[in-house]
């Protein structure tokens, strides 16, 4: 009886040692096995919008100003941009991703980005995102169609 009481353990230790062994190669996989993303950074004067897809493009992620709070004129806020991309990189991180491509852009023809740009980039890598590199993708107009207001302009 004793000897099967030493044949159990000596199994259980040996299936411990496996588990273990298991462990310590998905921890080595993680850290040195590096999936990146693109986070897609939208901001306004109105709201700020984080959109993280694979490589290939598909959404792992889309977190909205208005997802975080209620009220209109705080969702262009730089705490709610923070807020945003915390919240759009856990759900990708859940998903595997470790590192970012970032593009950000803003409404064409605006005088520069958003209030919440600055905030969630810097959210994003506070995360634990490790960002490649940052790419201001707004669209800039080249002329454009006749701007209203007749030959003479607006009289006042």
């Amino acid at each position: 009886m004793a000897s099967g009481n030493q044949q159990t353990a000596n199994e259980l230790r040996m299936i411990g040692e496996k588990e273990k062994k298991e462990d310590r190669e998905e921890k080595t996989k993680k850290r040195g096995e590096e999936v990146a993303g693109i986070a897609y950074i939208f901001t306004s004067f109105n709201n700020t919008i984080v959109h993280i897809t694979d490589l290939s493009g598909h959404t792992l992620s889309r977190i909205s100003g208005g997802m975080i709070t209620k009220h209109d004129r705080l969702k262009a806020n730089p705490t709610v941009a923070m807020f945003v991309a915390k919240k759009a990189a856990e759900m990708a991180r859940e998903q595997g991703v470790n590192s970012l491509y970032v593009r950000i852009r803003s409404n064409t023809g605006s005088t520069g980005v958003g209030p919440g740009a600055h905030a969630a980039v810097k959210s994003l890598t506070r995360e634990g995102m490790r960002v490649i590199s940052i790419v201001d993708t707004t669209r800039v107009p080249r002329g454009g169609p006749k701007k209203k207001g007749g030959k003479r302009g607006r009289r006042v």
